[in-house]
């Protein structure tokens, strides 16, 4: 396990656990389709440990713009 993922602070620097565990996903599927690493020294680092680092060093955050157009709630 990675040691920064025990630390609340990356947590608290994404707002939540459940934002925190959806933008390590999306990274890395961006990683897997091809995209570059956005830190410097990626040699011997797991995709897992790439992104932990960049978000630790501010290079990805979540998109708090992003909002549904219309939000349907399912009526009981």
């Amino acid at each position: 396990m990675i040691n920064e993922l025990k630390n609340k602070k990356i947590v608290e620097k994404v707002g939540g656990a459940f934002k925190l565990s959806a933008l390590i996903q999306k990274r890395m599927v961006e990683l897997m389709e091809g995209s570059r690493p956005l830190i410097e020294n990626t040699e011997g680092k797991t995709m897992m440990e790439i992104v932990v680092e960049e978000i630790m060093q501010d290079k990805i955050a979540p998109d708090y713009t992003a909002v549904p157009d219309k939000i349907e709630i399912p009526k009981l």
